[in-house]
Order: structure tokens, then C-alpha cells, then sequence
């Protein structure tokens, strides 16, 4: 029986500081702060030890199914501080047919589409936008391939704080609109996401705003690591065998990977963990490229292109996390050409029914493409993450007519 709302009552906090995930160097907690001295994403540290005895999962399990339900391993300490548009715990749609046709094992997708303002970027942003709420900050910016702006606009007008987004000329038309509608001021500009990410950088010290690039702010992380949370609490406290993730920023991997050392931690799960794989396109691969030569840091994929804007991310500061995450978990990186994108998203839409964006489209194109090498075996339960509602992407035109006024022929319909 569910009767404890999570946005109601204040509940025990338990951050004790940030650390450089670089250098491991302390840093304040209950302040603003962007990347460490090192240059590197600051991570936020809780006392675990207190949460395990604050939390228990029967205590979780009669709370409303939303992402405030963790509010003991989220950094937003006051209730006032907590800005929601109705954060749902979104649904594990298991794709039966094609488990079939393809002869793998159990295929589940994450479907994030259902979120706020439709896609994943929502878990990030209000952990982001509520910290700065909390912080008194009254004014943001960021660079975007889309989604993100989307949400930092809809969550930071909702707390009453101005917005400048700067995205790539070629972003989807409507996440340029939905952006600009939901209140804040954007820009196109004649570039890639990380040229975008240099006027943001240059404007904090001009303009006063604060920098909400990916990982250049910690709470971001804390946000998406609710997908590891949600994804653990709905196979019953366990985790899948793998996860195909879509990776531009990578703060997602990231986030799941400390939240599955978090659940540890806390007794609610055990050692086991899944293997993680970074899925990039062909025309954007500097995960894979680094992966491949076994090394810690990327360096900038030049000339990015690819269907799927929101993994167009030619340079990540997060590039050792994503790395670490996933050669600890014994997973892997690959890319998977824009042809196979495509055909991933109209082979789940005509077989399930299921819409999925160009990115959570990768992730399906990289799942077969592991079956058919053997990289993933056929006993594997796997996850694959669809990142935005497929309804916010072109779709085919479709011309075919029918004359109401004239026989028809309805055998040949």
C-alpha cells in the first residue's frame, strides 16, 4: 500500500563532502562548485553507513514510484528546494518478439521517454536545478545537442531562474522550440556541442551565469544515478547481465555505476554487477576509439556526425569515468553506423510497437550486433536504454490517399 509521498515531508540527509573524482581531494559540501583543481567532475559523497540504517526497502516500497523515493541518497537536503514536474519511475517494456526472433535472452528497455519534458535529461537537470535553487543561483547556462536544454529550460522556470542555452545550428527543430517555449533565451551557433560549451565557459566571468555543463556541475550525476536505483528496485534488488547505454556525456554510466556501489553499500544489493557498454555512433566514437586503445582519456573526435545528435559529443570531460565504469563491469564500447541506427528504430516500431529515439535506436542495433558476434550470449538478460520519446524525431512521410467519393477497392486495401 503506498501512502508516503516523497514531496511532502522532509526526510534525514546524509552528504558529507564532494571529492575530485580525479584525485580524490575533499571538497565543501552546501556550496556551488564546478569542476574540481584538477579540472575533473566533482562526485558527491554521502554517509552510507547512516543511510542504511535510515532506509530500508520495505520503507522504499511504500513510497510513491517516483525518483524523490531515494531523497537518502539525493543531495537536495530541503524539501522547499525540490523542483518536480512529476518525476515518474519510468516502466521496463520487455520486448518479447524480437527476444524470439533474434534467439537472445530476456531484452528490456528502459523506456525514459516518459519522463518530463520526454526524455532522460529531466533526472539530471532537476537534481541540478534544485541544488541551484538551493544555492540561491538566479541565473544558468549550457551548451545542448537538445533534451538537455529542454529540461534545464522547463525545470529552471519552474523554480524562477533564467536560462541561456546554446545549441549546434543543425538540433532538431523541436527541441530548439520547446527550449525557447519553456522560458529560456537560445541560441543557434555555428558549431559542435563543445564549441557551444567554450561560450558558456568564456560567459561565467562576462555575464555572471553559472556553467551547467555536463559534469561541470555535480549534482547532474546524482540525478541520472536514479536510473540505477529505479532499474535495481524493479528486478526485485538485482541487476541485468549487461546494459546497452546510448553515450555522448556519459553521465548516465557514471551515475549507475556509483549507485550500484551505493546499493551495495547499504546492503540492498549484492557484488554482482552488470556489464556495462557504451554505445557511440560511427561518426562520434571517441569512447570507442579509447577504449580500443586502452587508454584512460579520449582525445576530440574530429568532423562529428551522426543521426543521433544526442551522442554527437565529439570531447567528454567525464572520459576516464565512462572508461573505468566500463572496463571495471568487463563490458565494452562500440559504434554502430547511422544505417543501423536507422533500421534499429523502424525494426522496433514495426515488430513491437515500440518508438524509440535514434539513440535508444543505437542501443538496439549495438545489442544485435553483440549477439551476432558473440560478445553477448544468447542467455544474457539485457537492458537497453531509450533515452527520449521517439515522437520528438522525424518521422517518414506517408502519402497514400484514398478518394472517399469514388468505389473502393477493399480488396486491395
Amino acid at each position: 500500500m503506498i501512502h508516503d509521498d516523497n514531496l511532502t515531508a522532509e526526510r534525514p540527509t546524509f552528504v558529507t563532502h564532494l571529492e575530485c573524482a580525479y584525485t580524490g581531494e575533499r571538497y565543501e559540501a552546501d556550496r556551488p562548485h564546478n569542476l574540481s583543481k584538477a579540472g575533473k567532475p566533482l562526485l558527491v559523497r554521502y554517509d552510507l553507513p547512516g543511510v542504511a540504517k535510515a532506509l530500508s526497502k520495505d520503507a522504499l516500497a511504500r513510497r510513491a514510484p517516483d525518483l524523490w523515493r531515494y531523497r537518502e541518497l539525493l543531495p537536495v537536503r530541503r524539501l522547499q528546494d525540490i523542483v518536480s514536474l512529476g518525476e515518474a519511475m519510468t516502466p521496463l517494456v520487455r520486448l518479447t518478439k524480437l527476444e524470439k526472433q533474434l534467439g537472445g535472452g530476456e531484452l528490456l528497455v528502459k523506456d525514459e521517454g516518459r519522463l518530463p519534458t520526454g526524455s532522460f535529461k529531466a533526472r539530471g537537470l532537476v537534481m541540478a536545478v534544485s541544488m541551484a535553487k538551493a544555492f540561491g543561483i538566479c541565473h544558468m547556462a549550457m551548451p545542448t545537442n537538445g533534451n538537455a536544454g529542454a529540461a534545464l529550460a522547463a525545470y529552471a522556470s519552474h523554480a524562477g531562474i533564467k536560462t541561456t542555452v546554446f545549441c549546434p545550428e543543425d538540433t532538431p527543430e523541436v527541441n530548439v522550440s520547446e527550449i525557447e517555449l519553456q522560458g529560456a533565451t537560445v541560441y543557434r551557433v555555428n558549431g559542435l556541442i563543445d564549441d557551444c560549451g567554450k561560450i558558456v565557459g568564456e560567459g561565467v566571468s562576462k555575464v555572471g551565469w553559472f556553467d551547467t555543463s555536463t559534469l561541470k556541475e555535480p549534482y547532474r550525476i546524482e540525478g541520472k544515478k536514479t536510473m540505477g536505483l529505479e532499474l535495481a528496485e524493479q528486478l526485485g534488488w538485482d541487476v541485468p547481465d549487461i546494459v546497452f547505454y546510448p553515450t555522448g556525456g556519459g553521465t548516465g554510466l557514471i551515475g549507475m555505476w556509483k549507485a550500484f556501489a551505493e546499493l551495495e553499500s547499504i546492503g540492498f544489493i549484492g557484488k554482482k554487477r552488470p556489464r556495462l557498454v557504451a554505445v557511440q555512433a560511427s561518426g562520434c566514437a571517441p569512447m570507442v576509439r579509447a577504449y580500443e586503445a586502452g587508454v584512460e582519456h579520449a582525445t576530440r573526435f574530429e568532423n562529428a556526425h551522426t543521426i543521433a545528435a544526442g551522442i554527437r559529443v565529439p570531447q567528454a570531460v567525464g572520459d576516464f569515468l565512462i572508461l573505468r565504469a566500463v572496463r571495471e563491469s568487463g563490458g565494452y564500447a562500440v559504434a554502430v553506423d547511422d544505417d543501423a541506427i536507422q533500421n534499429a528504430v523502424d525494426e522496433v516500431a514495426r515488430q513491437e510497437g515500440f518508438l524509440m529515439c535514434p539513440e535508444g535506436g543505437a542501443t538496439y542495433a549495438a545489442y544485435k550486433l553483440g549477439l551476432a558476434s558473440g560478445r553477448v550470449s544468447k542467455s544474457e538478460r539485457a537492458v537497453l536504454f531509450n533515452c527520449a520519446s521517439g515522437l520528438k524525431y522525424p518521422m517518414p512521410k506517408i502519402e497514400r490517399r484514398l478518394d472517399r467519393t469514388k468505389p473502393i477497392d477493399f480488396a486491395a486495401l
